[in-house]
């Protein structure tokens, strides 16, 4: 009986060191950022304009420099001091690096669709409906294998979310929008969240802020250490639609942070130390000419399916910023995670390549 105890001890032992030595996935999206600010910085036409700026003389302290690599560190320090030193950022069109949907809608479904599905849809996805997705996310692929079931999250702060990852099909639990958390078992910073939530009035009736999605993803990681996770911030395309470039920018420098902060704490647990693969990316680019596009987007909108992506983590050379001739695709995510996951890619379905991140 001795041995038949030890035997089963040494396989739950086994179980567990081969699920923490699994490569853990975090895809983080910044919805509506343009590649132009990650790359260059504060825009000079917009950072001392009236119309987009209510304290120019503030935002320029904050954010204005000399050159675009000081104005990008001083906007993104985390990416731009820490990331580009050990991983890859793609997506800078002056040095040759582009990055592109594939779809045509160039608005917010559309481009999560192509990112969770790996391929555009231009015939069912064409509005922002809260229509359940008919495709198939990467993340129900994942959910529904038994290696990975109950071991998938997302959290969104728009509440159309739900309805992108077709939770009610998928199983996947997407807290987005205004939800709780849920559960018998919160801990006492969700239960803190769920009572602070309904009490900070967001500006948007459709978008909570980021805050509180950040915050319920890093309680999910520290609570049930989900192998697959989304955490999709909106606050950047929702100010810049307000045509308020000084909250857009504040946004994306406190999101900077935020994934700063998922990364330090990955790299203390245990469970996702040295084993976890971040990609990090938008939904669609926005306008440039004439200046008052920037805070649209759209089909009609000159530079809307321009795009970017950050990739850093276990398995991605330390290639920086990408300065070379380049064209890569948003649909080329899903497939780069599920064969990190180790699960098969639907070729038919998902006609992006595997990224070569190694």
């Amino acid at each position: 009986m001795r041995n038949i105890v030890m035997i089963a001890f040494l396989f739950l032992q086994l179980g567990v060191y081969a699920q923490k030595d699994n490569t853990k996935v975090v895809l983080i999206t910044l919805d509506g950022f343009r590649w132009q600010e990650l790359f260059t910085g504060a825009d000079p036409l917009l950072i001392t304009n009236k119309t987009y700026v209510h304290d120019t003389t503030a935002l320029k302290d904050k954010f204005w420099r000399e050159t675009a690599e000081q104005r990008r560190e001083a906007l993104l320090p985390f990416v731009w001091t820490q990331i580009v030193d050990q991983g890859q950022i793609h997506g800078n069109r002056a040095l040759g690096s582009t990055v592109d949907l594939t779809n045509q809608m160039w608005f917010s479904f559309p481009g999560y669709n192509e990112i969770l599905t790996g391929k555009a849809d231009d015939i069912r996805i064409t509005s922002n409906k809260k229509v359940n997705n008919p495709n198939t996310t990467f993340l129900e692929i994942a959910n529904n294998d038994g290696r990975y079931k109950g071991k998938v999250a997302a959290f969104g702060s728009w509440d159309v979310f739900p309805f992108i990852i077709n939770e009610e099909r998928s199983g996947v639990p997407v807290n987005a929008g205004f939800e709780l958390a849920k559960g018998n078992n919160l801990s006492e910073r969700e239960q803190f969240l769920n009572e602070l939530q309904p009490n900070v009035p967001s500006p948007w009736n459709s978008v909570r802020l980021d805050a509180f999605t950040h915050h319920y993803a890093l309680e999910e990681m520290k609570k049930n250490h989900p192998e697959l996770l989304y955490i999709a911030y909106g606050e950047t395309d929702d100010f810049a639609h307000d045509g308020d470039y000084e909250a857009y920018l504040n946004s994306a420098h406190t999101t900077d942070g935020f994934i700063k902060k998922l990364w330090e704490f990955t790299q203390q647990d245990p469970f996702y130390k040295d084993q976890t693969l971040f990609i990090v990316t938008t939904d669609h680019g926005r306008g440039t000419m004439p200046l008052k596009t920037w805070k649209s987007h759209g089909d009609e909108i000159a530079g809307s399916g321009s795009v970017w992506m950050i990739l850093f983590g276990k398995g991605v050379s330390d290639t920086g910023e990408v300065a070379k001739e380049e064209q890569l695709y948003s649909n080329q995510i899903a497939p780069t995670i599920l064969k990190t996951l180790d699960l098969k890619v639907p070729t038919g379905d998902m006609p992006g390549k595997v990224l070569e991140i190694k």
